[in-house]
């Protein structure tokens, strides 16, 4: 997920459409805050680890990342059979940001003819 969201801000900032696309496990990413407030995907065994160990490297976190695709106006998709398959819904999402509800025809019909696809 880090370097996805690494290359879809690097993409925006440079004024390049970028769509994310959340489906299966990537959807706990955009878990809701846990009751203590830390961001849900902190709950994903390793995440919250790894993550302060690429703070301590001078590395991005996930949160600012994310902050940065949302600032740079990245479009976020999440897979509606994806939610389904891991028995979540929308309202089971932060939402302190847009997200759209999609599958796999709505992410393809939004890449434009020319542009470019990434699978991480």
């Amino acid at each position: 997920m880090h370097y996805a969201l690494s290359m879809a801000a690097a993409a925006a900032a440079i004024d390049k459409p970028a769509t994310l696309f959340f489906t299966m496990g990537a959807i706990h990413m955009l878990g809701h805050r846990l009751d203590d407030g830390r961001p849900g995907w902190q709950a994903l065994p390793g995440t919250a680890k790894r993550d302060a160990e690429f703070a301590d490297r001078g590395v991005a976190t996930f949160e600012e990342l994310f902050s940065a695709c949302v600032a740079l106006d990245v479009k976020m998709l999440v897979c509606e059979m994806g939610l389904r398959a891991v028995g979540l819904t929308a309202a089971d999402l932060r939402q302190d940001f847009s997200i759209g509800e999609g599958g796999i025809v709505t992410f393809l019909n939004d890449a434009s003819a020319d542009g470019a696809m990434l699978f991480i």
